[in-house]
């Protein structure tokens, strides 16, 4: 497939991986460390930066994105040596977006000004509730003061701000996420992410829920209600979503998580860290090793990357239509063809007949019908 990111974007994802503590909910790659030499640290990020970069030095970068474990444990110099490197590198978009995810504990939100120096330009902030309580629940080491006084600190620094809440909690109702919405809209700059608590394999919650020990989740139905009154609640007050779980005012979209969404290439540099990039012909799929010391180890040896495979055309279908599903957007026919099987748009007929999708300018696209049972759609739409 030819490189389409001239379309569909490019970025560079940097994992850190470390937390100070596992949260109960998380599947995510990350470890609980107390003693982190951060000069070895950089030394390795930069040292890939250059690797990746001597085969995609020609591609324009829109993104950086610093995720996690915690990325707001990272020193800023750390942050400003990625940085520098990464400009040395990559030709950037004069509108590059530059994230980094921080949790909203005092010693990190000291960080932050820090950051902006470093040319952090957009804070994501993982603040999962809005009452002590349920932050316990969930594992949090915060409390709701302290995020509240974290986003400030972060608004006072970044003029764009995100912030996550998880949804769909034990014991929640519809009337207490109605309530703790309006406050979230009320603090809001231009992003939220809203994400229903999923139980996965390996965690914490994981272990409870097969031990019938996770009480008080909502059955499928209060679920289904939470999902409507998210939507309505973030349209009426000016934050629609773009995508399944990510609700921003029409500028303010986060420009690298598109890139995933509309499968563009990125590069994925540090433990666990995965990438595609479209070299010459062929699309690779890149993936690192998730234990830390590990990739320490590849890199000092010259590479962080473990073998890539390269991606056959029916799997790449396979994943531009997971991703741009997502999308309210939806995906556009004509990339479509790029994947040699146009067979997908038979099997939306029905879809389309029974008001699970709609196909209207050139874009196939999810209903408002269809976007909160998108796997099921997606199942059908894919011939699984």
């Amino acid at each position: 497939m030819p490189d389409d990111s001239k379309n569909a974007g490019f970025g560079l994802y940097i994992h850190w991986p470390f937390c100070l503590a596992k949260c109960p909910y998380c599947d995510f790659n990350s470890h609980v460390s107390q003693n982190i030499d951060q000069r070895v640290w950089a030394d390795a990020y930069v040292k890939e930066i250059g690797r990746v970069g001597a085969e995609t030095g020609d591609k324009i970068l829109g993104s950086v994105f610093f995720g996690g474990g915690t990325p707001s444990l990272m020193e800023p110099e750390t942050v400003d040596r990625i940085m520098d490197a990464v400009r040395r590198t990559w030709r950037m978009t004069n509108d590059a977006e530059v994230t980094l995810e921080a949790n909203p504990t005092s010693v990190e939100a000291g960080r932050f000004q820090g950051y902006a120096a470093a040319g952090v330009n957009r804070l994501s902030m993982g603040i999962q509730a809005l009452n002590d309580e349920d932050l316990r629940r969930l594992g949090r080491m915060h409390s709701a003061e302290e995020a509240m006084r974290a986003f400030d600190i972060a608004r006072a620094q970044f003029d764009r701000v995100s912030f996550d809440l998880i949804y769909a909690r034990q014991d929640q109702t519809v009337a207490n996420w109605e309530r703790e919405l309006g406050r979230a809209l009320d603090m809001a700059v231009d992003h939220l992410s809203l994400y229903q608590l999923t139980i996965e394999d390996g965690t914490a919650f994981g272990d409870r829920y097969k031990a019938g020990k996770l009480r008080g989740l909502p059955n499928e139905d209060l679920s289904a209600d939470m999902w409507d009154l998210t939507q309505a609640l973030c349209a009426d007050r000016g934050f629609p979503a773009y995508e399944v779980s990510n609700h921003a005012k029409s500028d303010r979209k986060s420009q690298h998580n598109l890139v995933y969404w509309r499968y563009g290439d990125y590069v994925g540099i540090g433990p666990g860290a995965h990438g595609r990039l479209t070299l010459g012909n062929t699309r690779w799929a890149t993936e690192c090793p998730k234990a830390p010391g590990k990739w320490l180890e590849m890199v000092s040896k010259g590479s962080g990357e473990s073998p890539r495979d390269a991606l056959a055309l029916p799997d790449q279908l396979t994943e531009f239509l997971l991703m741009g599903m997502r999308l309210t957007e939806g995906v556009a026919i004509d990339r479509l063809a790029a994947f040699g099987d146009m067979t997908v748009l038979d099997r939306s007929k029905p879809l389309i007949d029974q008001g699970f999708l709609s196909l209207d300018e050139g874009r196939l696209k999810a209903t408002s019908t269809g976007m909160p049972v998108l796997n099921a759609v997606l199942r059908d739409l894919l011939g699984g």
